[in-house]
């Protein structure tokens, strides 16, 4: 039989997957390929004086989610999360 393999060679001359399937952030599904609703979202992160930093961090967001009306709420909760696991600890 003809046996195909689910991976490409990269640069490196490693094999890699060709799909890697992203997950909601906030749901945790499994965001399909064919979930033309999903987004992705890049959250810049700014100094002290409001200047972007050239970092982000990514949120993923599928279609139910978009559809329930989570989305935004989703968003502040998980960004709200994030600094505050980036304050730091007084003891």
């Amino acid at each position: 039989g003809v046996f195909f393999s689910a991976t490409m060679i990269n640069i490196e001359g490693k094999e890699v997957d060709l799909y890697i399937p992203r997950k909601c952030s906030w749901t945790n599904r499994l965001i399909s390929a064919k979930d033309h609703a999903s987004v992705q979202i890049n959250v810049g992160h700014v100094d002290q004086n409001g200047r972007y930093t050239g970092e982000y961090t990514t949120y993923a967001f599928c279609g139910f989610t978009r559809a329930a009306g989570e989305s935004d709420y989703g968003l502040a909760q998980l960004w709200n999360k994030a600094q505050a696991a980036a304050l730091p600890r007084v003891i």
